[in-house]
C-alpha cells in the first residue's frame, strides 16, 4: 500500500507552533495548492489543505516561513476522530508533512545578496588586468 503526498502551495496564514505536554514541537498550517485546470469562468479553483508537522521540522517552518510564502511538502495523509464538545464524533483529515522545503528565498536575504553583489563589483579594477604590457599567444599553444 502507497500513502505518499507532494504539494506546493502558499500558506495562508502564519504557521501555528505549539507544544504537546511532552514538550514535542507540532505546528499546524494550512496551504493553498493551485488545481492544473481552470473553470467554466476561465479561473483556476484552489484547494486548501490542512497540515501538520512535528519536531525539528515544525519549529523550522514556524521559525522561517510566514502568510503567503510558497513551500513545497512531502508526506502521508492521515484521518483521525475525536469526540465535540457536542458529544458528536468528528473526523478530521490533514497530511502528515514529514519533509518541507522552502521554495522561496527570505526578502531580506536577497536584498543582502544584491548588496554584496554590488559591493564586489565597487571594490576597484580587476587585478588580472594589465594595460602595459601586451600578451603573445602562439597558435601551437592553443589546445584546438
Amino acid at each position: 500500500m502507497i500513502n505518499r503526498v507532494v504539494l506546493v502551495g502558499r500558506l495562508t496564514k502564519d504557521p501555528e507552533l505549539r507544544y504537546t505536554p511532552n514538550g514535542v514541537a507540532v505546528c499546524t498550517f494550512t496551504l493553498a495548492v493551485n488545481r492544473p485546470f481552470t473553470n467554466q469562468q476561465g479561473e483556476r479553483d484552489v484547494d486548501f489543505i490542512n497540515c501538520v508537522t512535528w519536531r525539528k521540522t515544525a519549529e523550522n517552518l514556524a521559525n522561517y516561513q510566514k502568510k503567503g510564502n510558497l513551500i513545497g511538502i512531502e508526506g502521508r495523509i492521515q484521518t483521525r476522530s475525536y469526540e465535540g464538545d457536542d458529544g458528536k464524533r468528528r473526523y478530521v483529515t490533514e497530511v502528515i508533512a514529514e519533509s518541507v522545503q522552502f521554495l522561496e528565498p527570505k526578502k531580506d536575504e536577497t536584498t543582502k545578496q544584491q548588496s554584496q553583489q554590488k559591493s564586489q563589483m565597487a571594490v576597484g579594477p580587476d587585478s588580472f588586468f594589465n594595460d602595459s604590457e601586451t600578451v603573445d599567444i602562439d597558435d601551437s599553444n592553443l589546445p584546438f
